[in-house]
């Protein structure tokens, strides 16, 4: 628990303290967003505003891991290492999309080629090295099988199966993520909880390990999950102190920086820690947003009308007339909702187990 409080505890001082920094810097060099012509009526005034503030989250986690092990005297994890460098990896990428955004001064950076390509080489380098460095137990810090609460043994994507299956779920979180992160505060709360469940997993699983003092009925088969548990803490905690200058009226947005490393974080802790289809419950709120653009583009093709007055998900309560923070408020509540669901399955299906 000590390792976990510590990183925690780093990363909201590293992020409450540096995100004021970076509104000072970006301000003065100009680094404001542009926002879509669609929503100018409602957001015009958050033109301007700066942007890549998802460095400060980056850099408390960073922190906040380091100095855990710094601390506590012991080395970090090949896990740890791997999902913090697809995050910072995925975190690039969006820094380059919010730099050509800037420099362009519209609201639109990478192009789609240019962003799948560095999604894809991420995600497979992620990939490969997941299912490399195995313990002494001879467990990999990710496995070739499909997961939902634990390992489903009976679906194998072997190895070049779980390349091209990592590269999707990445893609997918970060693209979801990116899609969700267009409220003050709307993608760092949610994801704030996400990875606050995601301790919570990762610490159980830990105290419930098959690699103990003889196994036991439920134990789960991860590498690494006290590790998996400092990352997950130094993010939350990171989000957490970038709420507070990224609420409404936000000082500061995260941009893809931010938006596209965490969905790559949330897709590395769900494949480290063998909850790979769990996810999908947990972070619900980024899945309906992501399938809400989804449906907008499959409906407006075939029938030439919108399903939704705008997509992403959230904007359309918005133009239906709901105030910003109503809707804010509202999806962090589904947000929670979802993760304290997901725990409740977990939780059932080790006590079922466990028996």
């Amino acid at each position: 628990m000590k390792p976990i409080l510590i990183s925690a505890a780093v990363a909201l001082v590293v992020s409450i303290l540096f995100t004021p920094y970076l509104i000072r810097v970006f301000s003065r060099q100009g680094f404001g967003q542009e926002i879509r012509e669609e929503v100018q009526g409602t957001h015009a005034a958050k033109r301007g505003t700066p942007t890549m503030g998802g460095m400060a989250i980056l850099v408390a986690m960073w922190c906040g891991y380091l100095v855990t092990h710094l601390v506590m005297g012991d080395q970090p994890t090949a896990t740890g290492l791997l999902v913090l460098g697809l995050t910072t990896a995925l975190g690039i990428v969006g820094f380059l999309d919010d730099f050509i955004k800037i420099r362009k001064q519209r609201n639109l950076g990478l192009n789609k080629t240019a962003k799948l390509v560095g999604q894809l080489v991420a995600s497979v380098l992620f990939a490969i090295l997941a299912i490399q460095f195995p313990n002494r137990n001879g467990v990999t810090p990710a496995s070739v099988d499909l997961s939902f609460l634990r390992d489903i043994t009976v679906i194998s994507f072997g190895a070049v199966g779980f390349v091209i299956f990592a590269y999707i779920a990445i893609s997918g979180w970060s693209n979801a993520v990116n899609f969700t992160d267009g409220m003050d505060g709307l993608a760092g709360g949610t994801a704030a909880m996400v990875l606050a469940t995601y301790v919570l997993i990762s610490f159980w699983q830990l105290r419930n390990d098959c690699f103990g003092a003889g196994p036991a009925p439920g134990c789960y088969t991860v590498r690494d999950p006290l590790d998996i548990a400092v990352v997950a803490a130094a993010a939350m905690a990171a989000c957490v102190g970038f709420l507070w200058w990224n609420a409404a009226p936000a000082k500061i947005f995260m941009g893809d920086t931010g938006s596209l490393a965490l969905g790559g974080l949330l897709a590395g802790l769900s494949m480290a820690t063998r909850t790979e289809l769990l996810m999908i419950i947990i972070g619900g709120v980024f899945v309906v947003e992501a399938l809400s653009v989804v449906l907008q583009i499959v409906v407006f093709r075939t029938t030439r009308r919108r399903l939704f007055r705008m997509a992403p998900f959230h904007h359309h309560f918005e133009l239906a007339g709901w105030a910003e923070t109503t809707v804010i408020i509202r999806f962090w509540v589904l947000a929670g909702i979802s993760c304290m669901f997901g725990v409740g399955l977990f939780y059932a299906d080790w006590l079922a187990l466990a028996r």
